[in-house]
């Protein structure tokens, strides 16, 4: 039995349209919460080309830091925050979600959206980490950041536009290649 491979994670196709969505599932608040703001941005190839078939799924902690724990994430009913979200791009590569800006998890740290991406050619999904711009001091002392060098270290920041919402581009490879994370049991 030690000499079985593991088979891919995920097997990438079509069915993100027809098996995965579900009603609302890119609002995480309702776009009339008071403090409801857009994270948003584009999903792009090696090459520098949006890629029109990825899928993201977000989870964050609400304003007080703290990640609910609300069972019925699938379930939206407009009143409970699950910290939980999934999207599709469109045909240009773009996505969005509709939620609320997430707080420290302890004083001096720094709030971050934890980002998970589904596309084509993947056989495994790709972990990374939007972090809001914020904190200036609690950005430079996180450990994950402070380990990177500054170009790598501000593709993981998310950019404020005028009208206060966060984008945070996404690049699977290339010069721009976003970094990407690993955890325990997990194999990119």
């Amino acid at each position: 039995m030690n000499d079985l491979v593991a088979t891919p994670g995920q097997t990438i196709g079509p069915f993100y349209g027809y098996a995965l969505p579900y009603e609302r599932d890119n609002e995480l608040v309702l776009p009339s919460h008071p403090k409801a703001i857009r994270l948003h941005g584009t999903v792009f190839d090696g090459e520098g080309q949006p890629v029109p078939d990825a899928l993201l799924e977000i989870r964050q902690a609400g304003p007080d830091g703290r990640v609910p724990e609300v069972a019925g994430s699938l379930r939206r009913d407009g009143t409970a925050f699950t910290g939980w979200g999934r999207t599709s791009v469109d045909s240009a590569g773009e996505y969005s979600f509709t939620t609320i800006e997430p707080g420290p998890a302890r004083d001096g740290a720094a709030p971050f959206f934890s980002v998970v991406i589904f596309a084509r050619g993947l056989l495994n999904r790709l972990f990374t980490r939007a972090y809001v711009p914020s904190d200036d001091a609690a950005l430079a002392s996180d450990p994950l950041l402070a380990e990177l060098d500054s170009d790598r270290r501000n593709g993981l920041v998310a950019v404020r536009t005028k009208n206060g919402n966060l984008r945070f581009d996404i690049h699977l490879q290339g010069d721009d290649e976003t970094v990407f994370l690993t955890y325990p049991r997990h194999e990119r």
